[in-house]
């Protein structure tokens, strides 16, 4: 499932971010890519232990906890400390899949990579290039959002950043582990949370409805008591 998450970011949250990012000592990317991922990776990032990465990544996981949307799709376990990356000049990062286990280097967090997450910072028209192409079941999917919006996509899945060829495109990444390890049992749980709201909303005090919505709700959740691993 790939989905786009708008306004993860409230614009003054984003403002705040990019006068952080604009001011910092970026590092070679490659550091944290696996043996294959680095040969493919050319970008600049925030070292993990980085100020301004751990401010920025406490400001995206407590939005994050407070976007039904998102919770909605990933039913996260555990997110791994958000990362940030620059490219410019032509960088790039070829066609690769992320590592399936991801160990911070200087905090205790370690965590199966179910789902993968795109946050941008640089608006589409700050940069050329630079779209997140992302190979699923209907093809190569290219993404390149507004700023403050965040696109999530199964950790699975092949996927490339284009070079960017003016400007700079600077977002944050990071993994999640979810309480429903597999991707097409999370769809269908999405999809039913997604059926329940919307009959919710479209048929309120209708009693049939009403009765029906419990229904379908006691489906999710049983649903979720066979498939979820804490």
């Amino acid at each position: 499932m790939l989905i786009a998450i708008p306004d993860v970011l409230t614009a003054e949250q984003v403002a705040h971010a990019r006068k952080l990012l604009d001011a910092a000592d970026w590092v070679d990317g490659k550091g944290t890519a696996g043996y294959q991922s680095a040969r493919a990776k050319d970008n600049m990032q925030l070292p993990e232990e980085s100020p301004a990465a751990r401010e920025l990544g406490e400001m995206i996981l407590a939005a994050l906890s407070k976007n039904p949307l998102f919770l909605a799709a990933a039913l996260p376990l555990q997110i791994f400390p958000p990362l940030f990356n620059r490219y410019s000049g032509g960088q790039s990062f070829g066609t690769h899949v992320d590592n399936a286990i991801r160990q911070h280097r200087t905090l205790p967090v370690r965590i199966r990579t179910d789902i993968s997450a795109t946050l941008f910072f640089a608006g589409p028209e700050e940069y050329d290039g630079g779209e997140l192409c992302i190979e699923d079941t209907y093809g190569v999917q290219r993404v390149k959002l507004p700023p403050g919006h965040m696109v999530l996509y199964p950790s699975t899945s092949l996927h490339h950043v284009t070079p960017v060829t003016r400007g700079a495109r600077v977002c944050s990444f990071f993994w999640l582990q979810s309480m429903i390890r597999d991707d097409a049992k999370r769809s269908l749980l999405f999809d039913l949370d997604l059926s329940i709201q919307r009959l919710g909303r479209d048929l309120k005090n209708n009693p049939v409805a009403d009765q029906t919505a419990v229904q379908l709700t006691g489906v999710y959740h049983n649903l979720l008591r066979q498939w979820v691993e804490m």
